[in-house]
């Protein structure tokens, strides 16, 4: 159903309207489908899948093809290969297109609120009105950089690794990554080879395992077991790993220390600042740097949504997805929404079957603040 309202703009009333076109958007879109809901799935995006391919150029998934499809349809190729982002992004296009899943691109939501019994949400000059709605913008919505980030010379190159591509965007000269996370050190690994690299961080960890086809076969399994059935925020350990896991980056999976150090990167503390235009480390300013890469993660970015619903960290106040202030409002694709594997496909694909039985039949559709 859609009409105008009073002051033009375009108005679709839907049962459930979600909120980002990822893999978690997807997701549920499948199992909403299934209900025979009428909804809607908006995604800022141009593209479906568009989220992985403006990633860098060659990002690998960590978990085998067998782990990383979504309901109903397997993701296609060998099952023990790691994917590149960019086949991922096209299963994701094609996924959409095979269920015939409702998907608007280039649609950003501006503002989200409760009105009458509603919630609506607008962008340009459209409106929509719906009963219940999911957000599932995941946890790489802003870009997170430090203060000081801005006090570096000008001639220095910054680039966060949500902007990084490939070596080829880099002046001559060394390379400062910024973050010993994943992303750190794989983007290091890369551009070592073209670059002088430092890397400054210190990882959580590592896992014991090799990374490739037999940590598929037999690692990979008993870690993915853990991630979805034994580190949940309904045991202890779940929550105790919870907080970790908001606290520090993951650790390494693919390269390790020893893989930065046989290839000549060096790993110094962490940068706590800026000092005539360099970087400090270590109490003293780094020479010769002539680009920093931001492996420094993401923030949450709910600014847009207007009900208050989130906690004094800025993360949404829920159960398994479930708010718990605002009947009709889910979230989908956050770090350790419900365990630790819910921001990855692993998760969504669980956690979002577990929401489409909760999101209840939007009675209010048929009352006259709807029409």
């Amino acid at each position: 159903m859609s009409n105008n309202n009073d002051d033009g703009a375009v108005v679709e009333v839907l049962d459930t309207l979600v909120i980002g076109g990822g893999q978690s958007g997807l997701a549920i879109g499948h199992y909403l489908k299934r209900q025979d809901r009428k909804f809607l799935i908006l995604d800022a995006n141009p593209r479906i899948g568009d989220a992985w391919r403006q990633r860098w150029d060659t990002l690998r998934l960590f978990t085998p093809a067998k782990y990383d499809g979504l309901p109903g349809l397997p993701l296609p190729g060998d099952r023990l290969s790691f994917p590149g982002k960019d086949d991922l992004a096209d299963y994701l296009e094609g996924y959409a297109a095979t269920f015939d899943l409702p998907v608007r691109t280039g649609i950003r939501v501006e503002r989200l609120w409760r009105e009458e019994g509603r919630f609506v949400a607008v962008s340009g000059g459209r409106r929509w009105e719906a009963g219940n709605v999911v957000v599932a913008t995941g946890c790489t919505q802003a870009p997170r950089l430090p203060d000081f980030a801005s006090g570096l010379d000008p001639s220095i190159v910054q680039l966060h690794s949500s902007e990084y591509r490939n070596p080829g965007q880099l002046r001559q000269g060394r390379v400062l990554v910024v973050g010993l996370g994943n992303s750190g050190a794989e983007i290091a690994l890369e551009v070592s080879r073209t670059h002088p690299t430092v890397v400054a961080g210190k990882p959580s960890g590592e896992l014991p395992a090799r990374h490739g086809r037999n940590a598929a076969r037999f690692a990979l399994p008993v870690v993915r077991f853990l991630g979805v059935h034994v580190l949940t925020v309904d045991n202890p350990l779940g929550r105790k790993a919870a907080q970790h896991k908001l606290a520090h980056a993951d650790p390494l999976i693919r390269t390790k220390r020893k893989d930065l150090a046989a290839a000549g990167v060096d790993i110094v503390p962490r940068v706590t600042g800026v000092q005539d235009g360099r970087p400090v480390v270590a109490g003293s300013p780094l020479d010769g740097v002539s680009n920093v890469i931001w492996c420094t993660g993401y923030r949450e970015s709910f600014d847009w949504i207007e009900p208050q619903v989130f906690d004094d960290g800025g993360r949404p106040r829920q159960h398994r997805g479930v708010a718990t202030d605002l009947p009709g409002l889910f979230f989908l694709g956050e770090e350790f929404m419900y365990a630790a594997t819910s921001a990855t496909l692993i998760g969504a694909c669980r956690d979002a079957r577990y929401l489409a039985g909760k999101i209840p039949a939007a009675a209010s559709l048929t009352s006259p603040s709807f029409t």
